[in-house]
Order: C-alpha cells, then sequence, then structure tokens
C-alpha cells in the first residue's frame, strides 16, 4: 500500500481547462479515482467504532432507574449527566478533523478509540465523578468516529461510490443506537450489571483500537511535518469556515436533524403517550421506527445521490419527506395513521441529512476533507445543543405547571417545521457538486 505522499501523487485532475482554485473545489472528496484496500478495511473497523459509540451515547435512556439509584441523582441531575456526552462531543468534533488533516488516521483514529474506551470503563465504575468525566471523555473519543470514518472512506473508495459509504457509515451508527437499547437492556436486566457492561465495551474498544492502529497505512513523515506550531494544524478551519458554501451544508443539515435528535430520541415517547395513549412499551417500538428509517435512508439517499449524479434534489426531496410526515403525524387524526410507517418514513427522509456531509467536502478542498467533516459535525452538534434546551423551555412554557398534551406537542411542534423549511429553503442555495455537474462544468 502507498502512503499518503504517492497517494496524493496519483491525483489525475478530473476537471481540465479551470483554475487551479475551481479545481480544488469541484474536485470530488476522493483524492484518488482508484480504490485503496487497506483503507477500505480500516474504514470497515472504523464502522465498529462508531456503531460502539452510537451504543454508548443511547445506552443511558435504557438504565435511568439504574443510574438515578446509584449517583442519588434526580431526572434533571441524570439529564445532565448524560448530556456531557454533547459539550466534548462538539467541541473534539473539530480537534478531530485537525488531526486527521496534520496527523492522518493511523493514530489519530485509535487514540479516539481510546478516550472513548477509558469513557466508558469510568462511567462503569459508578462513582459520581467517575462517571461525569467518563461522560466527558466518551463524547471527546466519540467524536473521531464519524470524522475518521469518513477520512478512511475518503482514501479509500473512488469519488463516485464516497456518498455511498457515508450514507452506509451513518447507517451503521444509527443501527448502534437500536442496539444500545434493544441490546443492553436484557442484558443489564438479566445477565451482567450496567456497571459490567460499560467496562466489557471499555475493553472491547481497546482491542478495535489495536486492530485500526495495525492495519492504517502510515501517513509520509514528510505531509505530517509541513505543518509545525499548533496554529498550523487548525488553519485548515480557517478555509473552510470562511466559505459560505459551509454553513449552508451545516445548518441545512442540522435543522433536518432535529425532528429526529430531539422530535423522537428526547420527546418521541412522551409525545406518543400523550397523544395515542400508549403503554410504555409500544411507544418505545414506534419511535425506533425513525432509527430504523435512518438505517434504510442513509445509504439509500446517498446511493441514489451518486446513481443520478445530483446532490440537491435529492436533499430538497428529503426535505419535503420529512415536512409532509411530520404535518401528519402532529396534525392529523391519530385514527387514520398507521402505528410504525410515520416514523419509518420521517428517519428515510431525514436520512437526507447526511448528503451535506458529502457536500462540504466537494465544496472545500482536498487538503482541508478532515476539517470540513469535523466543521459539519460542529455546526450539526451545537445547533442540536442549542435548540434541546429551547424546546424543551417551549414545551414547559406552554404546558405550565399541567401534564403535557397533545396540543402542548403541537404547538411546540411548530418550531420543528419552522426548522425544516428553513433547511429546504438553504439546500435550494448550496452549489450543486454531483459527477453530472461536474461534467457541465467540463463542457461549459
Amino acid at each position: 500500500m502507498s502512503n499518503d505522499r504517492s497517494y496524493i501523487s496519483n491525483v489525475t485532475p478530473l476537471v481540465t481547462g479551470l483554475s487551479n482554485s475551481t479545481k480544488s473545489v469541484l474536485t470530488p472528496p476522493g483524492v484518488s479515482r482508484k480504490v485503496h484496500l487497506q483503507f477500505i478495511v480500516a474504514w470497515l473497523f472504523c464502522l465498529i467504532f462508531y456503531f460502539a459509540q452510537y451504543a454508548m451515547r443511547s445506552a443511558p435512556s435504557v438504565m435511568l432507574p439504574e443510574l438515578t439509584e446509584a449517583f442519588l441523582l434526580n431526572a434533571l441531575g441524570i439529564s445532565t449527566l448524560v448530556g456531557l456526552y454533547y459539550y466534548t462531543y462538539s467541541l473534539f468534533a473539530l480537534i478531530a478533523g485537525a488531526f486527521l488533516d496534520r496527523f492522518g488516521a493511523r493514530l489519530v483514529v485509535p487514540a479516539g478509540i481510546s478516550m472513548l474506551a477509558v469513557g466508558s470503563i469510568l462511567f462503569g465504575l459508578g462513582t459520581s465523578l467517575s462517571a461525569e468525566v467518563g461522560r466527558l471523555l466518551q463524547g471527546a473519543g466519540g467524536a473521531f468516529a464519524f470524522t475518521g470514518a469518513v477520512y478512511l472512506a475518503t482514501h479509500g473508495f473512488p469519488g463516485k461510490y464516497l456518498a455511498t459509504a457515508i450514507g452506509f457509515t451513518q447507517c451503521v451508527g444509527m443501527l448502534g443506537g437500536s442496539a444500545g437499547q434493544f441490546l443492553v437492556a436484557p442484558l443489564i436486566h438479566g445477565i451482567i450489571t450496567w456497571q459490567q457492561c460499560w467496562i466489557d465495551a471499555g475493553i472491547a474498544c481497546f482491542f478495535i483500537a489495536a486492530v485500526i492502529t495495525i492495519i492504517t497505512p502510515r501517513s509520509d513523515s514528510s505531509i505530517v511535518s509541513e505543518n509545525t506550531s499548533l496554529w498550523a494544524m487548525f488553519a485548515p478551519y480557517k478555509t473552510v469556515l470562511t466559505n459560505p458554501q459551509s454553513y449552508l451544508c451545516g445548518f441545512s443539515a442540522g435543522l433536518l436533524f432535529l425532528p429526529t435528535t430531539i422530535g423522537d430520541m428526547i420527546w418521541g415517547i412522551p409525545f406518543l403517550r400523550a397523544a395515542s395513549h400508549l403503554e410504555f412499551s409500544e411507544a418505545v417500538k414506534q419511535v425506533t421506527m425513525v432509527p430504523l428509517g435512518w438505517v434504510i435512508g442513509c445509504p439509500l439517499l446517498g446511493y441514489l445521490t451518486d446513481v443520478i449524479g445530483r446532490r440537491k434534489p435529492v436533499l430538497i426531496a428529503g426535505g419535503i419527506l420529512m415536512l409532509v410526515i411530520s404535518l401528519l403525524i402532529l396534525y392529523a387524526p391519530r385514527e387514520l395513521l398507521p402505528a410504525y410507517w410515520p416514523g419509518l418514513l420521517l428517519g428515510l427522509g431525514s436520512g437526507a441529512a447526511m448528503i451535506p456531509y458529502t457536500m462540504i467536502k466537494e465544496l472545500n478542498p482536498d487538503k482541508v476533507k478532515g476539517s470540513a467533516t469535523g466543521a459539519i459535525n460542529f455546526l450539526v452538534f451545537t445547533l442540536s445543543a442549542l435548540m434541546a434546551p429551547v424546546y424543551g423551555w417551549l414545551l414547559k412554557y406552554l404546558s405550565g405547571d399541567t401534564p403535557m398534551t397533545m396540543e402542548t406537542f403541537q404547538q411546540a411542534g411548530s418550531l420543528g417545521i419552522v426548522g425544516i423549511v428553513a433547511a429546504i429553503i438553504m439546500a435550494c442555495f448550496i452549489k450543486e457538486t454531483g459527477s453530472k455537474a461536474l461534467r457541465d462544468h467540463q463542457i461549459r
């Protein structure tokens, strides 16, 4: 396997007759048009890392009684403890991209897995301080999972398959999110304790870190030493964050995430119980249809963009599907809605939120591809972190001191509807980056 220097030297410009700056923007994120098997194998193991961090992100939801008893916390305290994950995740999304661009994946990705592993073991020790530090480390390490997987996929796959690979990557993550609930719940309630579950998961992550260290190609030392100062390591973000297209990609993706990350994964069960008076177990089954829709929609929509050679039509269509389904879920008579299809279709449409992850890399030079992924992760999760308390405050304001009702969720849900509409509008202003757009530029 050739190293990064020879990898870059094999680049054959796909767009001739254009300025160098235009080429750097329009060239697909895969620097080489060839398949690099060693990077693909490393990407496959990084998918396990991404699966694990998503499972750790969602697992506390099935052990809230155990955590409440162990740490002597009320509901607000437990919510704060679990939410520590997102603070470090957002910050380290930027750090992960910069480190990948400077040092490559061989050491950076295993370092992220190791932080996740240590965080998992600390959380399993069962003390308040270790749990808090552990949750922070889980978020910090988890930030390297998706960014690292995209980085490895970018080096391993030809550009025309990249959207499909990114969609499949997110698909695996959502499977991990489901596993953190469906697999962990029976595990800690009949086989092992919740503490042992976290410790065992940490040990398994250390094994994955060792494997990725061994199989990932080394970075060329001359590339690593090109940037010597700490500031230079983060300099690629200047390129990404001074590009207005980066913000359009980040905010359109973030707004399409909100109905699933906040609407479904936080308030989905209370909504269904208030709207349809469902038993808890049935409400859980219905809300899990949304991540299942993600599992289907992320690779399917990514593949569709590669097939038609256009990104924007699929992105906009996914947003429109989300808008229609969200309106039906909120305002249609409950007796007219099937039990499982609305959530499945909502998740499928929300899979379009991954398309801007491909576009932001294609709208920025190849040398900042890791930083581009880190930047969009930062924008997306910062938006989620800011909007979650806003939505919670709105529900509390509308309900007052009374239990939340269907009408409460309908009024608060208008915020999500506005967000989807804004995402669709923003998507209209993103530059098209599909393969047909490249050919159109060549012809012109």
